[in-house]
């Protein structure tokens, strides 16, 4: 799948850098403060997502995902695209857009953690909670930089994902944390690249 992809993926040096212009932000420091602020967020939700995965080993059982990929086909989990956090043409802009994206579609999912695990509700809420937060952070800052934003309604939308059985919703649970742990990768990678222009 697409994440397997992107985490395959090397992280290529980017040729040349489009849409805003970075080269000015660089030096910007408010923008760099925005940058230290949330890699640090980014890190913390990593680790939060990190103990939610290993309650899932210790739990469950699940802990390798090469043996789970067969039962994989048969589940229907949303990945989020980050390819325009690394590519060769890296936009800022469409970046922050897919991240928040992401973010939204993650927390639409972590609800079936929560149902999964509930003597863990509260971590999983922390988490939506952060995710939220890392969200409007980008973009506040996206509107700062005057880059488009979509305005996302407050209610959630996303439907929480469905599974036929309960052990499929244990496989399911194990990869949208693995899906999302990726995910988050990717996105502190994009975020400490800006650092560096």
């Amino acid at each position: 799948g697409l994440a397997l992809l992107l985490a395959v993926l090397l992280w290529a040096p980017w040729q040349e850098l489009h849409g805003a212009p970075l080269t000015e932000l660089s030096g910007d420091q408010d923008f760099q403060l925005f940058l230290q602020r949330n890699l640090e967020f980014t890190r913390k939700i990593r680790g939060d997502v990190a103990a939610l995965q290993r309650v899932v080993c210790d739990t469950l059982q699940l802990c390798k995902e090469d043996e789970l990929l067969l039962v994989r086909q048969d589940l229907d989990i949303a990945q989020a695209p980050l390819e325009q956090c690394h590519r060769r043409t890296f936009q800022a802009e469409t970046c922050f857009s897919q991240i928040r994206a992401g973010l939204r579609i993650y927390h639409g999912s972590l609800a079936a953690i929560q149902a999964l695990l509930p003597g863990h509700a509260g971590l999983v809420e922390t988490l939506q909670l952060d995710m939220a937060n890392l969200s409007s952070n980008i973009q506040q800052q996206m509107e700062d930089l005057g880059l488009a934003t979509v305005t996302y309604p407050t209610e959630n939308q996303d439907p929480v994902p469905t599974f036929s059985s309960h052990f499929h919703h244990q496989v399911g649970g194990f990869f949208i944390l693995a899906n999302f742990q990726r995910f988050l990768e990717t996105a502190y990678r994009a975020l400490r690249h800006l650092t560096s222009l």
